[in-house]
């Protein structure tokens, strides 16, 4: 059973760096039970949290509570019924969640509103997961859990791990191996005023939420004291860049949200690009400047953003490392 123990360590050892880098925080205990609110219709005595991570909302006074569900999986394990299992699984545990008063001693803050969710993290640990995940989650029945009103499970299979885990490593590496960007303290996500929606939290919501995650490119800004305090963005696209028009929406939104000024440096960083991308992207800033104006001015501030791919990591665990590890 140490095996299986350890195996389970992988992907509890790699969300907890993950996240960290994304800036979300850990509370409470890991790996605990805490006693179900419905045996009658869960049929079990208690549910399980791993690990819940938190975070502050940028677009609400909210906290989000992330109950994590971690699932370390070799391929022929990654199917329908196991994940199914699991998600109802978390579902119950996050229809309980909401009105244990264990739950909320162990985890939830007393002056914040929070919000609780839950998340099944999906980690491939021999790499060779090679089917579309999404078309086995479709084939699970959503509308069978038992998941509160206004509240979420979010899944994140092994390409979505993947991806996470290379733009943590993009991170560690613009930091302290070329030292473009600044410890993680002067960082912080991008979450832009909206039309209908301010960013009410500007200096408490940091952290990357789950939907940035989910989203098709994720935003780092920071402020870098070792460079009179010069700001950047860097612009992790997950998509790989098949075309013109992709970059284009690109362009405008970094222009609409003024994230292409003057004196602030903007890398874009892809992952696995098509290998037109960067041809594609130099096609789009011509055209932005031929069909929005805006002569040298606009031009100069695109001719500066710095494009480039994230080396491609993909993280291996010793399963004897993780059994020597007692932290």
């Amino acid at each position: 059973m140490a095996e299986t123990a350890n195996i389970a360590k992988m992907a509890e050892k790699l969300s907890k760096e993950v996240f960290a880098e994304f800036l979300w925080q850990k509370t409470g205990s890991t790996n605990i039970n805490w006693p179900c609110e419905d045996e009658e219709n869960h049929g079990k005595k208690t549910h399980p949290s791993d690990v819940v991570f938190y975070y502050d909302e940028p677009y609400s006074q909210a906290r989000t509570y992330v109950n994590c569900d971690l699932k370390s999986y070799a391929k022929d394990s990654i199917s329908v019924g196991s994940i199914k299992v699991a998600l109802e699984s978390l579902a119950k545990a996050l229809s309980c969640a909401e009105k244990s008063e264990e739950f909320r001693k162990n985890f939830l803050h007393e002056h914040v509103s929070p919000e609780i969710c839950g998340l099944l993290f999906v980690y491939n640990h021999d790499g060779e997961y090679d089917k579309d995940f999404d078309a086995l989650l479709d084939k699970v029945k959503n509308e069978k859990l038992d998941i509160p009103p206004k509240s979420k499970i979010v899944v994140f299979g092994p390409s979505d791990v993947y991806w996470l885990n290379n733009v943590r490593h993009e991170i560690a590496y613009m930091r302290g191996g070329v030292g473009e960007l600044p410890d993680r303290e002067h960082c912080k996500f991008f979450f832009p005023h909206l039309v209908r929606r301010k960013n009410v939290q500007p200096e408490h919501a940091k952290a990357c939420t789950l939907e940035m995650m989910s989203a098709p490119w994720i935003i780092l800004s920071y402020t870098n004291p070792k460079k009179q305090n010069r700001k950047g963005f860097v612009v992790f696209c997950r998509k790989r860049g098949t075309s013109v028009a992709e970059y284009l929406y690109l362009i405008d939104y970094l222009m609409h949200y003024q994230v292409l000024v003057e004196d602030t440096d903007v890398f874009i960083r892809t992952l696995d690009a098509d290998s037109m991308a960067a041809a594609y992207f130099t096609k789009a800033k011509d055209q932005y400047v031929e069909e929005y104006g805006g002569g040298t001015e606009i031009k100069s501030l695109l001719d500066a953003i710095q494009f480039g791919q994230i080396n491609d990591v993909r993280t291996k665990f010793s399963e004897l490392e993780l059994g020597m590890d007692n932290g």
